[in-house]
């Protein structure tokens, strides 16, 4: 089975997160769903590697509890990196 890759998944706003401890990978997660939601820019890419999963974990817990996010479901190209769809209403 062949997998459908988005030719224009590389074009969204991205954040790395490679090399933050949890609170900073919180911290800047936030911020940086803040300043989409202002920018009125519907899909977003975060990454965090791959690892132990602690910055994946805190990830997920910003995104389910945030306002602003949609849905968000893990690459499935590249599991490092979750692509977040915002609301802006």
């Amino acid at each position: 089975m062949k997998k459908i890759i988005d030719p224009f998944l590389y074009n969204c706003p991205s954040i790395d997160l490679h090399g933050y401890d949890r609170v900073l990978a919180r911290i800047k997660t936030e911020e940086f769903i803040r300043d989409n939601v202002k920018l009125k820019n519907k899909k977003i890419i975060i990454i965090h590697g791959i690892g132990e999963g602690i910055i994946k974990e805190e990830v997920f817990k910003v995104l389910k509890y945030n306002k602003n996010v949609e849905n968000y479901k893990l690459n499935s190209s590249n599991i490092g990196c979750t692509i977040v769809n915002l609301r802006l209403d």
